[in-house]
C-alpha cells in the first residue's frame, strides 16, 4: 500500500554525554526544541522548550534533565508530540547548546556525545556529533508539516559557533548546503 501515511507523530530526542574527567569543570549539553509558524516558517521561534522552559500547551517535555552527563544511559531526554501541535505550526527545530559557564567548549571538548530521535522503538536518527567538532551548539533534525497536514522528520547535524541565548533565536534559520 503506497501513500497510506500517519506521519510521525510523537518522537523522543535522547541526549547523552560522558562525565568531565576529575579536575575539569563539568560539561553541560541541553537539548532545545524551537517551533515555528506557517506564516513564517524561518524566522524567529513562536517559542522555545529547553531546561527552563516548558511549552505552553504541554506538547514539548524536557522529561530529564542533567549538568554533568552523570547520569545512566541517556542523560537528557526529550518528549515533541507533534500529533497535539496547533495547525499554526510548520516547524519544529531540535537542537542541542552547549553552556558556555567556564570558557568556550566545542562538542570536540566533550567526552562522547550522542543524540538519538526515535518514535516508538523505531530510530529516527543517531549522531555522535563528529561532523561538528568545533561548534558550540548544533541542529539535530527539522520536523515540518507537509500540505496533508502530516510530520516528517529532515534529520542532520548541523553546527553553530553561539552561545545559547542566540543559538536558541537563530537555529530555524534555512540550512545552506
Amino acid at each position: 500500500m503506497t501513500g497510506f501515511s500517519k506521519g510521525i507523530r510523537k518522537v523522543e530526542i535522547a541526549l547523552k554525554w560522558d562525565p568531565s574527567p576529575a579536575g575539569q569543570p563539568p560539561s553541560d549539553l541541553d537539548i532545545v526544541a524551537g517551533t515555528f509558524v506557517s506564516t513564517d516558517p524561518y524566522g524567529a521561534p513562536a517559542y522555545v522548550v529547553h531546561f527552563d522552559s516548558r511549552s505552553p500547551d504541554g506538547t514539548i517535555t524536557l522529561n530529564r534533565d542533567s549538568t554533568d552527563g552523570k547520569g545512566f544511559g541517556w542523560d537528557e531526554v526529550m518528549t515533541v508530540e507533534l500529533d497535539r501541535l496547533d495547525d499554526r505550526y510548520a516547524r519544529v527545530v531540535a537542537g542541542v547548546v552547549i553552556q558556555q559557564r567556564d570558557g568556550e567548549r566545542t562538542f570536540a571538548g566533550v567526552l562522547n556525545p550522542a543524540v538519538r530521535i526515535r518514535e516508538g522503538y523505531t530510530v529516527l536518527a543517531e549522531d555522535d556529533f563528529g561532523s561538528v567538532p568545533g561548534a558550540t551548539a548544533a541542529t539535530v533534525a527539522e520536523f515540518v508539516r507537509d500540505g496533508s497536514g502530516q510530520w516528517t522528520i529532515h534529520p542532520g547535524v548541523h553546527g553553530f559557533d553561539e552561545d545559547p541565548a542566540t543559538f536558541t533565536r537563530v537555529m530555524g534559520r534555512e540550512q545552506r548546503p
